[in-house]
């Protein structure tokens, strides 16, 4: 790729930036080094400007800044992700924003994604590990061909997880529970009944996330509306 590409992003990412915006952005943890504070659907619109190239994702996640990195991810070929550039990414991660649209634009239509999730979600490091159970979350929305098997085989990863403190990985661990009961009513009642079970386990972090997970499972019963016709 050409340093003509990666310059007319970078300052079209400079062209959006919001510095007005970095104090209530780290308020919320969306911190960094270097960040412009571009709104995600300015974000979307450069993507869509600038196409699908691979080579240019890779040097916008370079730059470390974080804006580019989201970015990077819009603009990245799943395709042609390999299992290093992946774990490359994912060990960069310094913010969960950043973090989550890696997940939703890029790893989830990668043929690497599956495997990732428990790779990842067996790391120590806060934005890595999140990064598993954000990966999970998005593939139970977005994986529709995958059997619902799969996804039950994941609770038993999701419990593991559930005991993290760490606030950007209970997060991230409810809302894999979460979308993977909503995924089907055959899943509803698996991930109902681990919420349950997690919401009197002696850890305050698990506790919150079954507490978190169940209130908004039990809003969306399947066949619920039906029921209050």
């Amino acid at each position: 790729m050409g340093s003509d590409r990666l310059d007319a992003a970078l300052a079209a990412l400079h062209a959006a930036a919001r510095p007005e915006a970095l104090a209530a952005l780290a308020r919320f943890g969306q911190t960094g080094a270097g960040r412009l504070g571009v709104a995600v659907p300015a974000l979307r619109a450069l993507a869509r400007e600038f196409g699908r190239d691979h080579a240019l994702a890779l040097a916008l996640w370079d730059t470390g800044v974080p804006d580019a990195q989201m970015l990077a991810g819009m603009v990245a070929e799943p395709a042609r992700l390999t299992v290093e550039q992946m774990d490359r990414w994912v060990a960069d991660l310094a913010a969960w924003d950043v973090c989550d649209q890696a997940c939703l634009n890029a790893f989830v239509c990668s043929p690497w994604a599956w495997d990732a999730i428990p790779r990842w979600a067996a790391r120590e490091a806060e934005f890595e590990r999140r990064a598993g159970f954000a990966l999970l979350a998005v593939a139970a929305v977005h994986h529709k061909a995958r059997p619902d098997r799969d996804f039950l085989d994941r609770l038993p990863l999701i419990e593991a997880g559930a005991g993290d403190a760490r606030p950007m990985v209970k997060k991230a661990v409810s809302w894999a529970l979460r979308q993977t009961g909503k995924r089907s009513p055959t899943l509803w009642g698996p991930a109902l009944a681990l919420a349950e079970q997690l919401c009197i386990q002696p850890a305050a972090a698990a506790r919150w996330v079954g507490h978190d997970a169940r209130r908004e499972l039990r809003a969306r019963e399947p066949g619920a509306a039906s029921k209050r016709l």
